[in-house]
């Protein structure tokens, strides 16, 4: 099967959908299948390379806009290919706009990560294309049922969509001795974006004054939520990791003893730290968004789901795992049995390749 793989960014760039991209094309590609991933350069020069037998083009970039980029070789690259599945991550307004203006797929595959939240503006002007992009896809991927239920674009397609979990390298994070000692140690990993709720979590550790954050990751907020830190006193209790090499991030997990997601909007529509923090045997403490944060994490059974932005209910939470290091081995187990069953990545490229087998038969 020949599959290309159309998004903005691909590896080495950092992020949930990057590396969940060069997951399953690395797996397709091991399965003998002619694999393309085709993005866009953080550069103007468009690049070839391959990496893991998988074909990658990142096609020139002008400019970048509502944290898009603005390219025109990606639509032109796009337009010469001719594969049997084209696999869009959404949102993407330019590839999924390309794709279906002048794709050649006999198929199109959109996996629907998450509705447009914070860019009101574009959405003003797209929404009406986005409705004919979903409408003209062959199959919309959701990774979680939460999500198909609430968002109001997924509503009149939904008989074309299928609910498949993203998935993980379980074996990546399984549980070394831990590590961690002395006081309760809270992990946080992602990019610092406003959604992610690290305010609440800063204004919940004045209530907690013997707790521990270590914040892994860089973004926009960084400075804001540094000064906030400091402000608040936390200075002593709280480590700005920044950005870390890939291959040490699950020391990070042994080394913790509670994982903490406080996002706050539905631009949180899944959570792929949760299944890491999961695999390494992590109880995770995260917020009811309607989407995928509280379907990952059961309620009282592999962690704890509170209200976002509440940093009364968010301290009470960590406060009870700070004080049952029973409760915490037993969360941390139930997450893992969870994990193991519904997230490997195994099982998410083989539910995959049978939703493309489907579309294209």
């Amino acid at each position: 099967m020949n599959i290309l793989h159309l998004y903005k960014d691909y590896y080495p760039v950092l992020g949930g959908i990057e590396n969940h991209i060069k997951i399953l094309a690395e797996a397709q590609a091991a399965a003998g299948h002619e694999v393309t991933v085709l993005v866009c350069n953080p550069g103007f020069k468009t690049c070839h390379k391959t990496l893991n037998e998988v074909k990658i083009i990142k096609a020139g970039r002008l400019t970048t806009q509502a944290s898009m980029p603005i390219s025109l070789s990606q639509p032109l690259i796009l337009a010469r290919l001719h594969p049997d599945i084209v696999h869009i991550q959404s949102p993407y307004p330019l590839g999924e706009a390309a794709n279906w203006l002048i794709g050649r797929a006999r198929a199109t595959v959109i996996s629907y990560q998450s509705d447009i939240v914070k860019q009101k503006t574009l959405l003003r002007f797209y929404g009406p294309i986005l409705r004919q992009v979903l409408r003209a896809a062959d199959g919309i991927i959701t990774n979680n049922p939460r999500y198909l239920e609430s968002s109001p674009w997924l509503h009149p397609v939904r008989p074309k969509c299928r609910v498949i979990p993203i998935g993980i390298n379980l074996n990546r994070f399984n549980p070394g001795p831990r590590t961690s000692s002395g006081p309760l140690k809270l992990l946080f990993v992602g990019r610092l974006r406003y959604y992610k709720g690290l305010d609440t979590l800063l204004h919940a550790l004045t209530q907690l004054p013997q707790v521990h954050l270590t914040i892994v990751g860089i973004g926009p907020m960084q400075a804001q939520w540094q000064a906030l830190s400091q402000e608040l006193g936390l200075s002593s209790r709280v480590n700005f990791a920044g950005e870390i090499d890939e291959t040490h991030l699950p020391d990070y997990y042994h080394q913790a003893d509670v994982f903490v997601l406080p996002s706050n909007a539905r631009s949180e529509a899944y959570g792929i730290v949760l299944l890491e923090a999961m695999a390494a045997g992590l109880p995770c403490v995260t917020t009811e968004l309607g989407t995928g944060t509280s379907w990952i994490v059961q309620d009282e059974v592999t962690g704890f789901v509170v209200p976002p932005q509440n940093p009364g209910a968010l301290a009470q939470a960590i406060a009870m795992l700070e004080a049952n290091n029973t409760l915490r081995r037993r969360m941390g187990q139930a997450g893992q049995v969870r994990v193991q069953a519904e997230f490997s990545q195994e099982i998410m490229v083989s539910r995959i390749m049978q939703f493309y087998q489907e579309l294209l038969t």
